[in-house]
């Protein structure tokens, strides 16, 4: 029997949540070493040269970046398809995928989870209260008006569940554990579309590990999942002291 699939990297990741649900949604064993990155050791480096996370391991390769990740998934596990089958709908998956890792991700994980998690619970450090107000003023609404226009008024953004719904959720889950909320008098078909798919039960099984992870300290997690029943690695990757990644971080 094949070994489970490890992937390393914190749920609280909304790239490594991307990469988790897609491995459920296709039946897929895993375990999780769930460290941050700034928590890797020098072996992390080796893996994630750009010391980032999700990395995953199994019996054929080591990889290092979300969406090349859950290719191989879908070329590896090919049922259910969670890329479309028609090239043009498949090209607009990929396009709301790679807006929901590089938009979203500026937005709500190096914006707001940066500030109001990362900064305190990782380096010690005070939220820029005026930074946190700018993203909220500026980028959020600019990101959801995009969005609303994408949005379906039921079922998913390319007809079937793909990809492009998990990347976009995935990013939502986040922002929410930055204590981030949707307007849905301003945005319901956004607001509609993420809470369908946050509530799939993909998603929905990961929101303890989520949660105690927010309760925890970083250097902690390891332990407070195991205690929730979490499918751990046996080794871990992390280290006690953090270290800035390539971004500053």
């Amino acid at each position: 029997m094949t070994e489970p699939v490890c992937i390393v990297g914190s749920t609280l990741s909304p790239y490594v949540r991307k990469v988790l649900v897609m491995l459920d949604l296709k039946g897929v064993a895993y375990v999780i070493d769930p460290i941050v990155p700034f928590l890797g050791d020098e072996r992390f480096s080796a893996l994630s040269p750009l010391r980032r996370v999700p990395v995953l391991l199994d019996d054929r390769v080591t990889l290092s970046d979300s969406s090349v990740i859950c290719q191989y998934l879908e070329d590896r596990y090919p049922k259910p398809a969670l890329y479309p089958a028609d090239i043009a709908v498949r090209a607009g998956a990929r396009w709301l995928e790679e807006y929901a890792d590089s938009r979203l991700g500026d937005v709500f994980v190096w914006g707001l989870f940066n500030e109001r998690a990362i900064k305190p619970f990782v380096w010690g450090r005070s939220t820029d209260t005026a930074r946190v107000e700018r993203i909220l003023r500026d980028d959020v609404p600019a990101v959801l008006d995009y969005l609303e226009t994408q949005a379906p008024a039921a079922g998913f953004l390319c007809g079937e569940l793909s990809i492009a719904d998990i990347s976009i959720a995935a990013f939502f889950r986040t922002a929410a554990l930055a204590g981030f909320t949707i307007d849905v008098g301003r945005w319901p078909l956004c607001a509609a579309h993420v809470e369908r798919v946050l509530g799939l039960p993909a998603f929905v099984r990961l929101r303890p590990f989520e949660d105690c992870c927010m309760r925890s300290a970083p250097a902690n997690h390891r332990s407070a999942l195991a205690a929730v029943g979490a499918p751990l690695s046996d080794e871990t990757f992390g280290t006690a002291t953090p270290r800035p990644g390539f971004f500053g971080l």
